[in-house]
């Protein structure tokens, strides 16, 4: 059955950095464009991040240009998020997705994983 699996969130300090992972299984994972996106409490759900198939393509939401990158490795069916010079701001939890248009539209989700920025 189709699985993401995060890992690697936990509480920083602020000005610290994380790296959320993704491990994927149960569907092609080089057909699917991959993205990052978290939720504060209260709020709605956010694009973080996206990667295209081949990860030569990239896009950030604007609040997160140039602290954060993400990554992928298809050869382990995994997405990183490397995050840089964290905020308050930044807490929330971190949902990995994978998305792809093959004929249907298929959307996958993870389970999240807390990301707490707090002194």
């Amino acid at each position: 059955q189709v699985q993401l699996v995060e890992s690697g969130g936990g509480l920083v300090q602020p000005g610290g950095s994380l790296r959320l992972s993704c491990a994927a299984s149960g569907f092609t994972f080089s057909r699917y464009t991959m993205n990052w996106y978290r939720q504060a409490p209260g709020k709605e759900r956010e694009l973080v991040a996206s990667i295209w198939i081949t990860g030569a393509t990239t896009n950030y939401a604007d609040s997160v240009k140039g602290r954060f990158t993400i990554s992928r490795d298809n050869a382990q069916n995994t997405v990183y998020l490397q995050m840089s010079n964290l905020k308050p701001d930044d807490t929330a939890v971190y949902y990995c997705n994978a998305h792809a248009q093959i004929g249907l539209v298929y959307d996958f989700w993870g389970q999240g994983t807390q990301v707490t920025v707090s002194s």
